[in-house]
């Protein structure tokens, strides 16, 4: 019978040998206000979106919270850059976060990322214009397809867009980090001084006149994408050579935007004459 008190045989605690705190953190942090969002303050949450932050050296980082794993997986970004992450439990980063981010044990909180202007757009490649396009899931998940496809850049209006902070940079997964953004007041006169570069301006919607595989894709080309309900509006639209459509062989024929944006720009890279 095991005497009152005793341990198991093999499970006694050796209380002689010290707690190890990790060697990147020190002692745990306990949250004492959720993060917020400012036009001077960008938050990246999730494991891909803040390793692609870390790995950038256009951004400026200004802290790290992490979980005591997300932080070891992190060690190598974490040390290239010279920064020791803050600590927190799992329930301490929850209550640090803003409510419902799915942040899998990591925030970054860094300056934004400048923009580029329009006029330093590549005269070359493909560009992305979204039109009003308000979903911070679909943006982040049209960047993240964006940089997949080496796009040059991605163009969007300054009102009725999301931030390019929180919940778009985690659809974005990374892709953040690695897709130039342009945002202009006037899109339609954006597009207009697309045009004058040379550039072929292709809108898609589903009430398209041709089908996209019939497009001939320039090698300077501009992809505008619309709104889910409203689509392109009537002014972008005018300045579109083709607006162009997806054909669905199945009995669904229309998908979301971001998705729409995949399909477009594979077709579109199986068209292009190889280089």
């Amino acid at each position: 019978m095991t005497a009152p008190g005793a341990g198991r045989p093999g499970r006694e605690r050796d209380h002689s040998a010290p707690h190890r705190a990790s060697p990147l953190s020190g002692s745990y942090k306990t949250a004492t206000a959720r993060l917020r969002a400012t036009p001077e303050l960008t938050l990246i949450w999730g494991f891909h979106a803040a390793q692609e932050a870390l790995r950038s050296e256009r951004r400026k980082i200004l802290r790290v919270s992490a979980t005591e794993a997300a932080a070891e997986r992190l060690a190598p970004e974490l040390e290239a850059r010279g920064l020791t992450p803050e600590i927190f439990s799992g329930a301490d980063l929850d209550a640090k976060m803003p409510r419902d981010a799915v942040h899998q044990g990591v925030v970054v909180e860094a300056r934004p990322l400048a923009d580029l202007d329009i006029s330093d757009v590549p005269d070359t490649g493909t560009l992305l214009v979204l039109d009003q396009i308000t979903d911070p899931h679909n943006v982040g998940a049209i960047m993240r397809t964006a940089a997949a496809f080496d796009v040059a850049a991605m163009i969007t209006t300054e009102r009725h867009a999301p931030d390019m902070t929180g919940v778009l940079a985690k659809s974005a997964s990374g892709g953040l980090e690695h897709v130039p953004v342009v945002h202009v007041v006037n899109l339609a006169r954006a597009l207009d001084s697309l045009a004058k570069r040379g550039f072929q301006i292709v809108g898609l919607d589903s009430e398209g006149t041709q089908p996209l595989e019939d497009v001939e894709p320039s090698s300077s080309l501009v992809l505008v994408l619309g709104a889910e309900g409203k689509g392109l509006r009537r002014l972008t639209r005018e300045r579109c050579e083709v607006v162009a459509r997806l054909d669905m062989p199945g009995a669904i024929k229309s998908l979301n935007v971001s998705n729409a944006c995949a399909v477009a720009l594979a077709t579109l890279r199986l068209r292009r004459p190889a280089s």
